[in-house]
């Protein structure tokens, strides 16, 4: 990140949002999701970041698409379901608590509500910056089940990354997610099979802030 952002700063200092971040993991954990914590909302805000600041969009915009990116997943600490509503209900909660303004919670609880794909539409760059930093985010580390003959398909798929980029090509007017995948330990296909629709919203959401998504896995573009 190019510089400070004090709405963010605000947000990630607070004694309860690090609480609701901390045990919402343990609710994922104890579903066998991959890992929802620190090291994922630290992902995502500076993925959010980078897209939003490359693309020349105010700091007052980034703080709060930062603060969006570190609240994303609280939801998760009341269930899976729905957590992207339950999510921006919370957040509505703590932001006024904290004295933002209403004319700033409104995009944060918006982006929110929206990252996910089951019911989420990129409804500003915000939001469009929030979906494509939280899709992105598959990494061999996200995986919390120990034992690999444990693993369901997401972490076999998870594990089987190992490396991945997120870029914007000015030049091209692309942004593309750049995947080194072992398909001794997952197929290309297993990636599909439960990313499809979050591929989908991740061009719907390259679309509205004016770039074409790309798919790019062990060297060969496939979107």
């Amino acid at each position: 990140m190019k510089e400070r952002y004090p709405l963010f700063e605000k947000v990630r200092a607070d004694h309860d949002v690090e609480v609701y971040i901390r045990e919402q993991n343990v609710v994922m954990k104890a579903l066998h999701y991959t890992e929802h914590s620190f090291a994922h909302v630290g992902i995502v805000a500076a993925r959010t970041a980078y897209i939003l600041e490359t693309l020349g969009y105010d700091g007052h915009t980034v703080d709060l698409a930062l603060a969006a990116a570190w609240l994303h997943d609280i939801g998760n600490v009341i269930n899976r379901a729905d957590h992207s509503q339950s999510g921006a209900l919370m957040a509505f909660q703590i932001m006024n608590r904290l004295g933002f303004a209403a004319e700033d919670v409104a995009p944060v609880i918006a982006a929110i509500g929206n990252h996910d794909e089951g019911h989420g539409v990129p409804i500003g760059p915000m939001s469009a910056a929030l979906i494509l930093a939280d899709k992105s985010d598959v990494r061999r580390n996200r995986v919390q089940e120990p034992d690999p003959h444990e693993y369901d398909i997401h972490d076999r798929v998870n594990f089987s990354v190992t490396d991945t980029e997120l870029a914007i090509d000015r030049a091209a007017n692309s942004i593309c997610l750049e995947l080194r995948i072992d398909t001794a330990l997952s197929g290309v296909s297993d990636y599909f099979e439960i990313f499809l629709d979050r591929m989908r919203l991740c061009r719907r959401a390259a679309e509205t802030l004016g770039l074409a998504f790309r798919l790019r896995i062990n060297g060969q573009l496939l979107m």
